[in-house]
């Protein structure tokens, strides 16, 4: 019989953050099963605690130790809750992995997480992030999100209305210290619907040698496209992208590609606004390629930050902060961190 959880002290934090940094908890808490969690918090001792929860470690930054208990949820089945054969609905927990689950549904003839795939992570961090890439927000299949609620101390089921999803944003991305999301519930199709309109995807497939391309065929050429620019972080740590892509007042984005016509530059968040390429704006003010000591930015993609072998979390933070100075300076733009930046502020 599987242990309902196990409590470690004075854990270390560097294999579990895909940075690779250097970090200690005073007390890891790892947990089997969701649906014991409240439980295995009380047992533990640590429910009172401040609590960080640790899914695959690629979306934050120790700048420092944690000063409570770090959390992390082990569960990781997946299956399908609801099927009429146009949709099914796919139940997954917080411990799977994301990656995994976008292949374990392709597996199952399901579509419409394809360009999500090789994200790194966990399927609980999904939400929380608003993962997305290549023209696809998690947030748009997301049917309900299951969590323990820390201030009402009970499970509730949240729908997508509740979690209100904004750009790499989530209600439990502005409340922290509330949720602990242990199931996610994902609406998906039985028949594929390509998005291809995302720059790169049309051409990598045309590359394959695809002409009418299926959820699989989509995968594929994102798992390409995506091991061709990151980074893996198994090799040099990163987090993948580091900034937002900012999103400011239309007249701002039209004047900044007036002056600068080669700046990418997106549909914002509504008809007053755009979303600018960040990238673009780091690799203009010089910094692709960065490094010093061994904290740096990748030569392959400007959004990267990377640990070249022992930087610390602070240097990271500090070459970070440095780089959204000299885009504020030169482009009137401040950029925002996509990782969740532990010990320190922004």
């Amino acid at each position: 019989m599987t242990a309902l959880f196990r409590l470690l002290r004075d854990a270390d934090l560097a294999g579990r953050n895909t940075f690779g940094v250097a970090a200690r908890a005073p007390w890891l808490l790892e947990v089997n099963d969701t649906g014991s969690l409240a439980e295995a918090l009380d047992l533990a001792q640590v429910r009172d605690l401040p609590l960080l929860m640790l899914g695959g470690g690629s979306n934050l930054l120790f700048a420092g130790d944690p000063p409570g208990a770090v959390v992390a949820l082990r569960a990781a089945g997946l299956q399908v809750i609801a099927d009429d054969g146009v949709q099914a609905v796919v139940r997954a927990d917080a411990g799977a992995d994301w990656h995994g689950l976008v292949m374990w549904s392709l597996d199952q003839g399901l579509c419409g997480l394809e360009n999500l795939a090789l994200i790194p992570g966990s399927t609980g961090a999904a939400p929380i992030q608003n993962i997305g890439a290549y023209g696809v927000e998690v947030g748009e299949r997301i049917v309900a999100v299951e969590a323990w609620d820390r201030r009402a101390q009970r499970n509730v089921r949240l729908d997508r209305a509740a979690c209100a999803f904004g750009y790499r944003d989530s209600a439990f991305k502005r409340d922290p210290e509330r949720w602990i999301v242990t199931a996610v519930e994902l609406a998906l199709s039985r028949h594929a619907k390509p998005r291809l309109d995302y720059a790169g995807i049309g051409e990598e497939l045309a590359a394959m040698g695809v002409a009418t391309p299926g959820a699989r065929e989509v995968a594929e050429a994102v798992i390409r496209i995506r091991r061709r620019k990151l980074p893996d972080p198994a090799v040099v740590g990163n987090a993948g992208s580091f900034f937002k892509n900012p999103i400011v007042p239309a007249p701002l984005a039209q004047a900044l590609q007036a002056a600068h016509p080669r700046l990418p530059v997106f549909p914002g968040d509504g008809d007053g606004t755009r979303k600018l390429s960040a990238a673009w704006l780091i690799d203009a003010c010089g910094w692709k390629g960065a490094r010093e000591g061994d904290a740096g930015v990748s030569p392959a993609h400007a959004l990267v930050l990377v640990n070249h072998g022992a930087a610390t979390g602070l240097q990271l933070l500090d070459l970070a902060r440095r780089i959204a100075a000299s885009v504020q300076d030169r482009f009137g733009v401040a950029l925002e961190p996509e990782p969740r930046i532990v010990g320190a502020r922004w």
